[in-house]
């Protein structure tokens, strides 16, 4: 078993409870961390025994800037479910959507949730 982790994938999209949000749209990151099994030896050098990459960014991407959402708890549990589905080498999913312009009274960083797939 080993460790697949995407940091900060970054899109666009218009998710949230409030009209303004739909409206105006803002930017998501994202992050992922995948525990694969891999399907073939290591040894054997071979792309069909661990998880692509560039088309995971791709599964997320799809997700994220698809359909709205009110909660990204929602979003990363979406994206652990269909990541999962996508590689079944995959054996869990930590994935961490973040949220920079949370409309909340106060100053902050950023809102972040994690969900874990299978939960």
């Amino acid at each position: 078993m080993y460790l697949i982790r995407m940091k900060n994938c970054a899109f666009f999209a218009r998710h949230g409870l409030f009209d303004e949000e739909e409206t105006l749209g803002q930017r998501f990151y994202v992050d992922a961390e995948l525990t694969v099994d891999p399907s073939l030896p290591l040894e054997d050098d071979s792309m069909e025994s661990t998880v692509d990459y560039g088309v995971a960014f791709q599964v997320i991407e799809a997700i994220i800037t698809g359909e709205r959402r009110f909660l990204i708890e929602a979003l990363a549990q979406e994206c652990g479910r269909a990541l999962a589905e996508r590689f079944p080498q995959i054996k869990k999913a930590e994935i961490t959507v973040r949220k920079p312009n949370a409309p909340v009274p106060g100053v902050l960083d950023y809102v972040e949730v994690t969900v874990v797939w299978p939960g």
